[in-house]
């Protein structure tokens, strides 16, 4: 039996491994249109590698995925995030848990993971051949398939897992299959305010994100201010939430900030005791709330508080435009840039046209796929990792 791999990524990588472990006298061949495998892996996560995420149940786990959610149930189920870190540890890589429930390895250096990739391909006999770029796949008569990569192949089964291509993509249309647009998922925000101008690099533990005018669009956690606009955890998440909306309004929008994450009437009535206890104190020069205190002063300044302001001095209107700034900023984003080198897409091929107890095609026998060029798509923090590693095990044990 032959069986070819189109994409040296990580669900590719444990297709492979596993085809060749289940059948020792089979061919399993990679071919990776790059100079080297592993790419991904080797640059996620700032170089460490967020292997997966400490989530063990799998409809908890599920909700990480704005496109996916009801097509991964069933398959976390046979292989999830404690299946993960069990391969990899059992196969001497060593991994560890951090506050914020990402896994990495203990050396965080991805290189531990795409050298355990690398060993236990070449020990199961998987060959990797670079360089070969795929330009035509054909589904011959006999149920084989023909592939054109510089030379042409033949397998019994192909499996693709080419991660955001749009080649793979057009090839994959070519077979029938219909291709969801790509968009972009994973981004910061581009926001031009005098109130954050020249604070990047501040940021505060928790705040609540909404979109104006879209109720379904509200996240929550870390926010970061950066010299393009915002970014941290809280955006991050809405991005992706909001991946498919936010392109077709071309990335013009209004969001809400509560920069506490806190009940704004009880935001109220603290500002009351402040102005109370705090009656001699100047305004700006001493925050609270966790807020930086250069972000204080600009909410100051916005609330029209000035630098030499005490607390026992400010009026209604003044307390008023204060805790709006706290709790009810609004900030117009005008764009967005890449977070770093993680691009993920929302996108690919469509979900129904795939048999997730298998991750085959239902629309060409023989064909598998799994990783991004399905339209599957996940939060930050390991999750996207995981559905790879996941599609590939299933593939692994289906063919």
């Amino acid at each position: 039996m032959n069986i070819i791999i189109i994409g040296g990524g990580a669900a590719g990588f444990f297709a492979a491994i596993r085809l060749a472990e289940r059948y020792p006298k089979a061919s399993v061949m990679i071919l990776e249109r790059g100079k080297e495998v592993l790419q991904k892996v080797r640059i996620s996560g700032g170089g460490r590698c967020n292997v997966t995420h400490a989530c063990w149940l799998p409809k908890e786990l599920v909700k990480f995925y704005p496109r996916g959610t009801k097509a991964l149930l069933g398959p976390f189920h046979k292989f999830a995030c404690g299946d993960t870190m069990d391969w990899f540890e059992k196969r001497g890589v060593q991994l560890k848990v951090e506050d914020d429930g990402r896994v990495f390895p203990v050396s965080d250096n991805s290189e531990s993971i795409a050298l355990c990739l690398l060993d236990s391909a070449r020990i199961a006999g998987v060959k990797i051949l670079t360089q070969k770029r795929v330009d035509q796949i054909t589904k011959l008569e006999n149920g084989s398939f023909e592939i054109r990569a510089g030379e042409t192949f033949h397998c019994d089964a192909l499996v693709i897992a080419a991660g955001s291509s749009p080649a793979i993509w057009a090839l994959l249309e070519n077979l029938g299959h219909k291709i969801i647009e790509p968009v972009p998922s994973l981004f910061t925000f581009n926001i031009k305010d005098i109130r954050i101008a020249e604070l990047a690099g501040l940021s505060v533990p928790n705040a609540v994100v909404e979109v104006i005018g879209q109720k379904n669009l509200k996240t929550e956690g870390p926010l970061l201010i950066t010299h393009w606009g915002m970014s941290g955890p809280g955006i991050l998440k809405l991005s992706s939430w909001g991946a498919r909306w936010m392109h077709e309004v071309d990335y013009a929008f209004k969001i809400r900030i509560n920069w506490l994450s806190r009940n704004p009437e009880h935001i109220k009535e603290e500002l009351q005791e402040i102005k109370i206890d705090w009656a001699k104190k100047q305004v700006s020069t001493n925050p609270t709330f966790d807020i930086p205190s250069r972000l204080w002063q600009r909410f100051c300044e916005a609330a029209n508080i000035g630098p030499t302001e005490i607390w026992a001095n400010l009026n209604k209107n003044q307390m008023n435009a204060f805790l709006q700034q706290l709790c009810f900023s609004e900030w117009q984003v005008k764009g967005k840039s890449t977070f770093k080198e993680e691009f993920v897409s929302a996108g690919g091929v469509d979900l129904d046209e795939v048999n997730f107890t298998r991750f085959e095609s239902k629309i060409v026998p023989g064909l598998y796929l799994a990783g991004e060029i399905l339209d599957i798509d996940a939060l930050t923090g390991g999750f996207n990792f995981q559905a790879a590693w996941t599609g590939g095990w299933i593939i692994g044990e289906s063919v």
